[in-house]
């Protein structure tokens, strides 16, 4: 049997694989496997387990981690869906942007309880850009306080380099006394956040920088306290003549202001990274003009209800998604779709919400509100994204891991190394050095290189007519080999319209043989069906009633119309019936299906009655796009549930790779598959319900956003415009925000790699150079901000 329980308290990789190790030593477990994001553990036993076995195992560990069996408060917290606007009154939920626990949220703004990083909100709207905003303005007021109470300390300090002692005006001990005054509101008001969550860091046992900078920064101002106020207790080498010791204070303040600094500069370069989201929640406009008992009125965007009608006048922006009920204008969804040139809507047309209509006036009927807006959908499927992890990440997140540890014990080891072998005062150089190791290092960088690309490449793609729903895709979409396309809705406009119905049975006239056809199909839900349904209205033909309707799938469908047995399909609906076609019909079919014309038999009472056939026009954008795909060095491949002649027709106007055709949905599956068992990175792109299992199987699925709700989820990429060259597009912002992301990782491993030998001294034997921990803080916190600044170039 298996069971599935809650597990809370796991904060990384490694409290997930100890998780692991636990639970399999229960007696009784035969696996277990842990999932971090969602928390939870599925135990696979022979007999029952009593929970209190498990909970004990994990107490007895530590009792860090806890097991439920059901829900607790620990757990996700779910966010209401709500329209963007800048007026909204939704739930802004907050995470850590280290992602210390999964995807786990907090109602409140504040610090991460694990690692102390500042909380990141899960989604941008007007309340979470007033938050991000007083958390700036806070942080700002403390650094202004911060620098007018170090100013002093440090320009007192510092004089001494140009001949000017504080000691000719002030007594020393009462200057080390004025130091430490000056010092508190730094120390216990602009920075207290700091110690603070280096505290956290310690005790949940996930060092990062916050570890580094209250040892660093703690250490050099509890020694300056305690030489100010028992200088007795140090030995004689940190003495001066007068038995004082020398203080610290400078170094302290200066250290914490300038991180403070960094942390100012950061908040505001984050705030730019989230641009693109903005000026998307800055298109909806905050009132819509409806009208209501024949009248219009103006009322608050919240305020639209579903089937309402609005009226749109030149120049207005779109509120909600809807349909056009009269009228007609040339409406600019650039800020969608990323085309630039305005396309004409008439009656019938479909718009979208936070789209600027031209010089014509129209109404429309709204059919999609709030959360399920597309540009609502665009907004949080962008902040998802944003919130998951690129698999480089791993590599960052692992070497973070072993960071913190090891940087202290290179702190330790200068110390110990000047002590040992250092001119005098040694003990002087090996506390300064060790300082500065501990100062200078920057895991931050590290932590951010990642997930600040993706951040902006993902707002970038919106704007671009490219969704991301997982960070992963980005990364492996430039490195993809093979790309397999759907034809129908994918190649082809999806709109396939009836071209021809033949008739061989006398009995039935083409007319009435259209109308059984298309009676039949009004049922069904597949475009094709659509097509022959479309053409029968349009040229006047009534639709019968119809009974015992079945779809079979990949095959057709069956029904009974005016007392008889009528079937609508392809070859293999004629297989499954076991029912026959003259020689000469089947000719007359490929002939068709040459013509890229999709053919449906229809069977009557058992009997070939005659044909229908539809086509469906290749898009305008998709020859170009292949062949520019190709051109990369991409093989292109198309899969369909088409007949093998349509197919081949398409194939050959197109210049595919390849193609198969007669496919049912496992078969795509199945032919993704086989394709990346020979070693191929392969991309899957689709529309339909059919396409959703090899969407989810291929390395990168990729929906047309003109397609089905099923196959957008199960993909990780959408193209708004569902044409191709989005494809050439998403390939160009991978590689572009792969770039980005490299660059990062080798400036944060770099600086670090060249930073902290300097800092312990390595320079000193050959040039006499020792790094002030002042330096080491200046440099630390541009470490970051140049990652954030990097960042910022892809937009």
């Amino acid at each position: 049997m298996k069971h599935t329980y809650k597990i809370s308290g796991m904060t990384c990789s490694g409290c997930q694989a100890h998780v692991k190790q636990v639970l399999e030593g229960v007696a009784g477990v035969e696996a277990v496997t842990v999932d971090l994001d969602r928390g939870e553990a599925e135990i696979t036993m022979q007999d029952h387990i009593p929970l209190e076995n498990m909970r004990t195992a994990l107490a007895e560990d530590g009792g860090r981690y806890r097991i439920a069996t059901e829900t607790g408060s620990h757990h996700h917290v779910s966010q209401d869906r709500v329209a963007p606007t800048r007026h909204s009154v939704g739930k802004v939920s907050y995470y850590c942007p280290m992602l210390c626990e999964g995807d786990k949220v907090y109602p409140q703004p504040g610090d991460c309880p694990v690692c102390g990083m500042a909380l990141e909100p899960t989604s941008v709207s007007g309340h979470a850009d007033d938050g991000e905003d007083l958390a700036y303005d806070g942080m700002l007021r403390k650094f202004w306080v911060a620098l007018g109470f170090t100013l002093p300390i440090f320009l007192l300090a510092m004089s001494e380099m140009v001949g000017i002692s504080p000691d000719n005006f002030i007594d020393g001990g009462v200057w080390g006394w004025i130091q430490l005054l000056l010092s508190l509101p730094v120390v216990f008001y602009s920075c207290r956040e700091f110690f603070i969550r280096g505290y956290h860091s310690v005790i949940n046992r996930s060092p990062n920088m916050w570890t580094l900078i209250s040892l660093g920064a703690g250490a050099a101002y509890l020694f300056s306290v305690v030489a100010l106020i028992f200088p007795e207790v140090f030995p004689a080498q940190f003495r001066t003549e007068s038995g004082s010791v020398h203080l610290y204070f400078e170094a302290a303040t200066v250290i914490l202001t300038l991180i403070l600094l960094g942390q100012v500069l950061e908040a505001k370069a984050k705030s730019r990274t989230n641009t693109a989201i903005r000026e998307l929640i800055n298109l909806v406009p905050p009132e819509a003009t409806v009208i209501r008992g024949g009248e219009e009125k103006v009322i608050p965007l919240e305020q639209v209800q579903l089937q309402e009608i609005i009226r749109i006048r030149p120049g207005e922006k779109i509120p909600v998604d809807g349909q056009i009920l009269n009228g007609e204008s040339s409406i600019d969804e650039s800020m969608i779709t990323g085309e630039p040139i305005p396309v004409t809507k008439y009656v019938g047309d479909e718009v979208i919400g936070g789209t600027i209509n031209g010089n014509g006036t129209f109404q429309m009927e709204a059919q999609k509100i709030a959360g399920d807006t597309l540009l609502s959908q665009i907004i949080e499927m962008v902040n998802r994204a944003s919130r998951t992890k690129a698999p480089i990440q791993n590599l960052a997140d692992k070497v973070s891991g072993y960071f913190v540890p090891v940087v202290v014990t290179i702190a330790v080891l200068s110390f110990m190394g000047w002590t040992l072998w250092g001119p005098e005062p040694a003990l002087v150089y090996a506390f300064t050095s060790a300082v500065s190791v501990l100062i200078i290092a920057c895991p931050c960088a590290l932590g951010l290189a990642t997930p600040m690309s993706i951040m902006v490449g993902t707002g970038k793609g919106a704007k671009q007519g490219i969704l991301v729903k997982d960070a992963r895709a980005i990364e492996e979409m430039h490195k993809v080999t093979t790309l397999v396309i759907d034809k129908t809705g994918t190649i082809t406009e999806g709109k396939p319209a009836l071209k021809q119905v033949n008739s061989y049975d006398e009995k039935y006239a083409e007319d009435k043989l259209l109308s059984m056809a298309a009676s039949l199909e009004n049922s069904s839900e597949h475009p094709l069906a659509h097509a022959v349904v479309t053409g029968a209205k349009l040229r006047g033909v009534k639709l019968e009633d119809v009974d015992g309707f079945e779809a079979i799938t990949g095959k057709g469908v069956t029904g009974t119309v005016n007392d008889l047995e009528v079937a609508v399909g392809n070859h293999r609906l004629l297989e499954h019936l076991g029912v026959n076609a003259d020689e000469s019909v089947r000719d007359e079919i490929v002939r068709r299906q040459k013509a890229a014309e999709t053919v449906m038999f229809v069977i009557i009472d058992n009997m070939v009655a005659g044909f229908i056939s539809v086509a469906d026009p290749i898009k305008q954008t998709s020859a170009a796009a292949i062949k520019t795909l190709k051109d990369q060095g991409l093989e292109v491949i198309m899969l369909t549930g088409d007949n093998r002649n349509t197919a081949k027709a398409v194939a050959g106007q197109l210049d595919l790779d390849g193609f198969e055709a007669d496919l049912l949905p496992e078969s795509k599956y199945e032919k993704v598959k086989e394709l990346q068992q020979q070693g191929k990175k392969v991309a899957m792109a689709g529309d339909g319900i059919n396409d959703a299992p090899a969407l989810t199987q291929a390395d990168v699925g990729i929906a047309m956003g003109t397609g089905t709700d099923i196959a957008i989820e199960s993909a990780s990429l959408t193209l708004v415009k569902g044409e191709l060259d989005g494809i050439v597009k998403a390939r160009k912002l991978s590689t572009e925000v792969m770039r980005n992301i490299k660059q990062n990782l080798f400036f944060a491993f770099v600086y670090n790699m060249l930073g902290v030998p300097i800092a312990a001294g390595v320079l000193f034997p050959f040039f006499g150079i020792l790094l002030s921990p002042m330096l080491a803080a200046l440099a630390m916190s541009l470490s970051s901000v140049s990652v954030i600044g990097n960042s910022l170039r892809l937009r």
